[in-house]
């Protein structure tokens, strides 16, 4: 071997340990780097011919070697300039040549000249970009709602940029906890919202105030949710100020209460400090909504929980737990109502029971949003009337009883006497919660069954 293609191999060998130092340090495929690294030196010999013409590159990695050639073949009528060449071309090259044969060139590397070389090397470094972007993209992708840990870069604007190691993040200030203050360098946790592809690259968006966040630092403080002992069903957020937390457990043996707390508090102080001694409550989950209820209050008095519909329910609390049960500007009462996904109307038991007639039937009846029709105000024919669009209302006015709209007033005089009917049910339901504050549930389960066996007779 002559010292030229010494001088070559050592080059080849040089570059082949350099990709294997990229793809190892970009996390990306050997064989992505050396089709990119083919690409580019195809395209900087076509650019040192001048001509169109049919490049090809070879990598040995075994050996070493990178090979760059022409490959065309011998014609008498060219149909392809860039792969045929006519046979009184190819015999000044070699005179052997014949019609069909292929007449292969290699080229000097070192001949492509410095605009070539830099040409090829901005290939690679695109496809480099490229690949470890999409790879970026897919691996965090699979990662939302993941934990992460990283160290403040820069704070521009109120946002935090967080170096995570192989990418960047970003706080977004909306999801910063407003009480915490970084500096750069600081370490910081947060959990991973979204990821965007943009043009420029993945965007990785992290956050500290959503509710992910805080299950995520639970299952790193508690080993029995880690585990899927203990199960976490909700969690709902004031952050910074306080939260709630609803556990649960398969296990009898299991306290999944005592296990979030810890020995002396010590798993749930943890958390506490790394949210800014934000406030937990941690609530032991059940199905049965009135117990349920009174777990998310605690550790205010409920006296009494009513349903009303579906979607609400009016909460009796002991008149000295009432302001705790509220909480500070209403903070609790929200937080319970986003824990029962229900609309929560909260009571004194004093000012409950010194309810007039027309505040408790309005305390007990539930809100009827445009468009719906209320529970209980179709006594007759459901069907005709739904057919006849007749839709109940309430108005904006406190003092206002429901009404039907004037392009129902047929149907509304057609069913007089049910309406009669239902008046007087209702008339003694109120009559009798007036009576007693504790007959309350009996009276409305007594209006219930009288309003239904009063529809059974005008059905049959």
């Amino acid at each position: 071997m002559n010292k030229k293609a010494k001088t070559e191999a050592l080059k080849a060998q040089d570059i082949i340990a350099s990709i294997s130092a990229v793809t190892k340090e970009k996390s990306i495929s050997t064989d992505l780097v050396l089709d990119s690294l083919k690409d580019a030196l195809t395209t900087a010999a076509k650019k040192y011919l001048g001509k169109p013409i049919n490049v090809e590159a070879k990598i040995d990695r075994e050996k070493g070697t990178i090979e760059v050639y022409t490959r065309q073949v011998v014609v008498e009528f060219i149909q392809d300039p860039e792969v045929d060449i006519v046979l009184e071309d190819a015999k000044k090259i070699d005179e052997e040549l014949e019609v069909g044969d292929e007449l292969i060139q290699d080229l000097d590397m070192e001949q492509f000249g410095r605009m070539a070389i830099q040409t090829a090397k901005q290939v690679i470094i695109q496809r480099v970009r490229e690949a470890e972007r999409e790879k970026i993209f897919a691996d965090y992708t699979d990662r939302v709602g993941e934990l992460v840990t990283g160290t403040v870069q820069q704070i521009e604007k109120g946002n935090i940029l967080v170096n995570l190691g192989r990418t960047e993040a970003l706080l977004p200030y909306r999801e910063q906890i407003r009480k915490e203050h970084y500096r750069q360098g600081d370490n910081i946790r947060a959990c991973i919202l979204e990821v965007k592809n943009n043009p420029k690259g993945p965007q990785v968006i992290v956050s500290r105030t959503c509710p992910e966040f805080l299950a995520r630092l639970f299952e790193l403080e508690v080993p029995e949710i880690f585990d899927k002992t203990v199960r976490i069903i909700k969690v709902v957020r004031d952050p910074g100020h306080r939260s709630k937390i609803a556990v649960t457990t398969n296990d009898s043996r299991v306290d999944p209460v005592g296990a979030c707390v810890g020995m002396r508090g010590n798993r749930v102080q943890a958390i506490v400090r790394e949210l800014s001694n934000e406030r937990i409550d941690i609530i032991n989950w059940t199905d049965e909504l009135s117990l349920l209820v009174r777990r998310v209050f605690s550790p205010a008095e409920v006296k009494r929980v009513i349903p009303v519909g579906e979607n609400k329910i009016t909460v009796v609390i002991s008149e000295e737990d009432l302001a705790q049960a509220i909480g500070r500007e209403g903070q609790n009462i929200r937080l319970a109502s986003k824990m029962l996904d229900k609309e929560i109307d909260v009571y004194g038991d004093e000012e409950f029971a010194n309810m007039t007639d027309e505040e408790r039937a309005d305390a007990l009846r539930e809100h009827v949003e445009e468009g719906e029709v209320a529970e209980g105000a179709m006594p007759g024919d459901a069907a005709d009337m739904q057919d006849e669009n007749e839709v109940v209302t309430e108005e904006e006015d406190e003092d206002s009883e429901e009404v039907v709209t004037d392009d129902d007033n047929e149907a509304s005089e057609s069913t007089g006497d049910d309406d009669s009917v239902m008046g007087e049910i209702t008339n003694e339901a109120i009559d009798t919660l007036s009576k007693t504050d504790e007959d309350t549930d009996s009276a409305i389960d007594k209006a219930q069954r009288q309003s239904e066996g009063a529809e059974d007779d005008e059905t049959e």
